[in-house]
């Protein structure tokens, strides 16, 4: 029997770190699910990443800010692909409020 899951259920509430989840694995391929209350990169932090990721903020806001100076802010729905070693940081998150992103990381 297939149990259907909450993708917005069983976060922890009083969590002082970002909360990562990973909910499914296979191949090459990894989807989580992360929480962020006003989280973000320290100011010389890079991911540097080998695989890519696709990612998609679901409820909240973000900002992505990229080594070759871009930046993107994410809403609700908004998604970006970010390609394997394009390094990047998570500039800021909405910290009046819960941020929650869906990653999907994949090789390809």
């Amino acid at each position: 029997m297939i149990t259907p899951m909450n993708i917005f259920a069983g976060i922890p509430e009083n969590s002082t770190g970002e909360f990562l989840e990973t909910i499914c694995t296979g191949g090459q391929m990894r989807i989580e699910r992360i929480v962020s209350r006003g989280h973000k990169s320290e100011p010389d932090f890079w991911y540097d990443q080998k695989d890519n990721e696709w990612v998609i903020v679901l409820k909240g806001a973000a900002k992505i800010e990229f080594e070759d100076g871009r930046k993107i802010h994410l809403t609700a729905g908004a998604y970006v692909n970010i390609l394997a070693h394009e390094r990047h940081r998570v500039a800021w998150t909405d910290d009046e409020g819960e941020t929650m992103w869906l990653t999907v990381h994949y090789r390809g």
